[in-house]
């Protein structure tokens, strides 16, 4: 009997993480390669999990497309790549491309654009009859404009492609806009503005199957990530109750929006506001990764499935093998990190058994909490927020990241 030929899997990480996501390409027998960073090279990346890694001149974590097309290309000449994925935000317009340049399966430059590009997301969102916020291009004068006179501020200016909070600023009045649109210069059409919806955040995690939602896990912010990035706060997010009201009306928006963007499969980080004056629910954005700032060690402590894990699993599969999500434990958890004076600070003054994981990072202070109780695991977030404040917290002005 013939033995299929394993799987060569190419990952992109122009930051680190990903580390389970290796770890399981190997458990499944994959052959592993690794194109990173530079600047990374000293990382502790799991080497025993890894057959060969590339390195790639960066400035700022960013790669030169041009060039990560020659370096695959020639890397191509000896290995027959059959997969390409991406493990941070950042590298999906880079996977994408090298898909369609190398010819390898998955998601191509066109799909990519709903999960990176802000703008991309809106426009389809809004043809798709889903809910979102009053959105412009930052293009036409006369449009903008007209969105000034029909949208009272304050607005949000939003970079189309960067992740996070990185890059977007609170708009309050028309001159504001004007002034900030004229520095941009030659690089406005990379932008576009927004309606600001004060209310509550929530994120939706999910695992997706040929067109299946199989894993759907929603949470809730504390402070907007926004208002952390840009005025300092501890970061928190807890789980929200399985079968709750609110988790159910979140996973069905959710599944509308993935189906309308076409994701096959993948795993997937959604956001989503709900209006604190109104009521109403708005699509923020979505991506096809996993989500960052430790959400999937969040999820895992609720429900004890790796999001990393069971996406390389997903990856190997790839459409032609059947894929089952493992039976998900319906935990609440709660997630609480802070930028921190200290080098390493100490957290063992914090003993609750509820505790199941510690950050360990220089200057930064990290928790996650899970309990069958959600009003536990709601308490303790909340105390360990005020307490971090005095015991941890520091602030960092968020660093602008150049468009090209």
């Amino acid at each position: 009997m013939v033995q299929p030929a394993r799987l060569t899997i190419l990952c992109l990480a122009s930051y680190y993480k990903g580390m389970e996501f290796l770890r399981e390409c190997k458990r499944q027998g994959c052959r592993v390669l690794l194109l990173t960073s530079q600047s990374l090279e000293k990382e502790e990346w799991p080497r025993e999990s890894i057959d060969e890694i590339f390195y790639l001149p960066d400035r700022d974590k960013k790669w030169e497309l041009q060039h990560a097309i020659l370096g695959v290309s020639h890397l191509a000449k000896k290995e027959t790549i059959d997969r390409i994925v991406p493990l941070d935000d950042f590298d999906l317009e880079t996977a994408a491309a090298l898909r369609e340049h190398l010819r390898v399966g998955g998601m191509g430059e066109t799909t990519t654009r709903y999960f990176r590009d802000k703008l991309a997301m809106r426009a389809k969102a809004q043809e798709e009859e889903l809910p979102v916020p009053a959105f412009v291009h930052v293009l036409n004068h006369e449009r903008l404009q007209d969105f000034l006179s029909r949208v009272p501020p304050p607005w949000v200016l939003k970079p189309r492609s960067q992740a996070g909070a990185i890059g977007i600023k609170k708009i309050k009045t028309a001159a504001e806009l004007w002034d900030a649109v004229n520095m941009l210069g030659d690089q406005q059409s990379y932008f576009l503005l927004e309606e600001y919806v004060p209310g509550d955040i929530y994120h939706v995690d999910t695992i997706f199957y040929e067109r299946k939602l199989l894993f759907s896990n929603a949470s809730k912010y504390g402070m907007p990530p926004m208002d952390v990035s840009h005025g300092g706060g501890v970061f928190t997010t807890r789980t929200l109750p399985p079968g709750s009201p609110e988790e159910k009306e979140l996973a069905a928006l959710n599944e509308r929006v993935l189906s309308a963007f076409n994701l096959v499969r993948g795993v997937s980080h959604s956001e989503f506001i709900r209006a604190r004056d109104s009521g109403k629910l708005y699509f923020l954005e979505t991506s096809a990764r996993v989500g960052g700032a430790h959400i999937a060690e969040l999820i895992e402590a609720a429900t004890g499935i790796n999001l990393w894990a069971e996406w390389a699993k997903i990856e190997v599969a790839g459409g032609r093998d059947p894929y089952h999500v493992p039976i998900a434990r319906k935990d609440s958890a709660g997630l609480v990190i802070s930028l921190a004076r200290q080098q390493w600070p100490d957290t063992s003054g914090y003993g609750d058994p509820e505790i199941v994981w510690r950050m360990h990072k220089e200057h930064h202070a990290g928790l996650i909490v899970k309990s069958p109780k959600p009003e536990r695991v709601e308490a303790l977030v909340e105390a360990y927020s005020r307490r971090f404040q005095q015991d941890f917290m520091a602030y960092q002005p968020p660093r602008e990241k150049p468009m090209h």
